[in-house]
């Protein structure tokens, strides 16, 4: 029974700290700016980053090839043909609310599509034209 307040207090942490799109969107623009004086998230170059075709991986040459054009639709992975729940924010409550996922998957897809890891810059952009894609 002692346990059970312990347990609460927990529960409340883990719910407290769930964070928002915005705020994940704010921590990379706060990178951002120490590299590029006065940069502020733009979802247009969001967007064109998430269109532009990079030469890295013929099955994969940019995000829409898993995506799709629209990121309020569902997409498949182009290799393994997984499922892929949308990534705009407005039909996927769930995008952009763990920090650890989202650099994760940053760290993994920028590699497999654009080559390189994506700057601060680009993911602030990015996250921005997801809040914002309807």
């Amino acid at each position: 029974m002692r346990s059970l307040p312990a347990l609460l207090l927990l529960l409340i942490s883990v719910v407290g700290h769930a964070e928002t799109p915005i705020q994940i969107r704010q921590t990379y623009a706060s990178e951002a700016t120490r590299q590029q004086v006065g940069f502020a998230p733009e979802a247009k170059r969001g967007e064109a980053f998430f269109r532009q075709r990079f030469a890295n991986n013929d099955k994969m040459p940019s995000c829409t090839s898993c995506h799709t054009d629209h990121p309020v639709n569902a997409g498949q992975h182009a290799i393994t043909g997984k499922a892929i729940r949308p990534m705009a924010v407005v039909a996927n409550g769930e995008r952009f609310t763990d920090s650890a996922k989202v650099e994760k998957w940053f760290g993994r897809n920028c590699k497999e599509v654009v080559g390189r890891a994506c700057t601060p810059a680009e993911k602030a952009d990015f996250v921005a034209y997801m809040g914002e894609a309807r």
